[in-house]
């Protein structure tokens, strides 16, 4: 065994019982507490924000066009947001950008 070898499993091990730490501080610290209400109520949002933070860096910074900002992407992206404003239907807002986005790739190449 090399020294990069220890060095990964120096990494994976702390790594491990980081997440291990983290998740057991919510379940094992807190777990038989009843949560405040404003924790409560700001873990329900938790699931909306997933879906931003996922699709933003591909929005600003798409891989397809070397990190460089694309008008087609920010059209899709406006586009949803606007069908999910209007509508407040996420599936209908998902649609809505990807007929937008493979629309405007369409005519744009």
């Amino acid at each position: 065994m090399t020294g990069y070898d220890l060095k990964i499993w120096f990494v994976i091990v702390v790594l491990g019982a980081g997440t291990y730490l983290i998740r057991w501080s919510f379940l094992g610290a807190i777990g038989n507490r009843a949560i405040p209400e404003w924790a409560s109520r700001a873990l329900r949002y938790t699931a909306v924000a997933v879906l931003p933070a996922i699709a933003a860096p591909l929005v600003v910074w798409p891989a397809a066009t070397d990190g460089q900002m694309d008008p087609v992407r920010l059209t899709a992206a406006l586009a949803t947001m606007a069908v999910g404003i209007t509508t407040r239907n996420v599936l209908l807002a998902i649609v809505a950008g990807m007929v937008t986005l493979f629309g405007m790739l369409y005519i744009w190449a």
